[in-house]
């Protein structure tokens, strides 16, 4: 699978930060997106989600369902977060539930229905991820699966979490676009690109020269961010 994808070259391109489980913040913004839609229209309209669909919040399997069947009424490109990557993980190496359980993943596990109590304790990780394997739709797993690592167009390079400084856009590792923080937004390197990134959660969006976040906290905070890129122009909407 190509996990690289570079044809975001479009009047207009909706992107959504991190989701966390908040279908009812996803269904509010995708409403506005419409109606933004609607009132201000353009030929060739682009979504861009950036991960984080699932964990923390209360119905990580409503976020899927809603994701996977693409609500957005326009062409629709899904991002990994480092979120997807422990749920895949998970169901081929269970282990990794001690790591994933202090992230938000027995959010996402009790939404599919299996019984967390045991993982609480430490106990069961095998047996668990037989239970999310049978209870996860096709649908869920194919969504999931398919998730590009990043994208480009001519002014914007989107990821889940960001780059490491001094490595070419093109060359950057699946564990910093995943996970980086403190390296990547520490940094004042021009990217070559402007960076649209989430995973780490900020009070309102972060505008800097060099890159953008829209991680305001979903899950926590109860807003939601879309940004709405036209050309050099910027502007945002927001459900809460």
């Amino acid at each position: 699978m190509n996990d690289r994808y570079s044809n975001l070259d479009v009047s207009r391109i909706y992107v959504i930060g991190d989701i966390h489980g908040r279908l009812d913040l996803l269904d509010a913004l995708i409403t506005k997106i419409h109606a933004d839609l609607k009132d201000i229209p353009a030929p060739d309209p682009l979504t861009v989600t950036l991960g984080a669909y699932i964990d923390r919040g209360p119905n990580s399997r409503g976020v899927l369902e809603r994701l996977a069947q693409n609500p957005f009424l326009m062409p629709y490109l899904a991002l990994k977060g480092n979120h997807e990557a422990l749920l895949t993980t998970f169901l081929d190496d269970p282990s990794v539930l001690g790591k994933w359980r202090r992230l938000g993943g027995l959010e996402t596990l009790h939404s599919y229905g299996v019984p967390v109590a045991p993982l609480m304790r430490g106990t069961g990780f095998e047996e668990a991820a037989e239970q999310l394997r049978a209870a996860l739709p096709d649908a869920h797993l194919e969504f999931v699966s398919s998730l590009k690592l990043s994208a480009s167009s001519s002014s914007y390079f989107f990821c889940h979490a960001g780059i490491r400084p001094g490595i070419p856009l093109e060359r950057q590792s699946a564990d910093d676009l995943l996970w980086i923080r403190q390296e990547f937004l520490n940094s004042k390197m021009n990217f070559g690109k402007r960076v649209v990134h989430g995973h780490t959660p900020t009070e309102r969006p972060e505008v800097l020269p060099n890159s953008i976040n829209i991680d305001t906290g979903a899950y926590e905070t109860g807003c939601l961010t879309c940004l709405v890129l036209e050309g050099s122009q910027h502007r945002f909407l927001f459900a809460n």
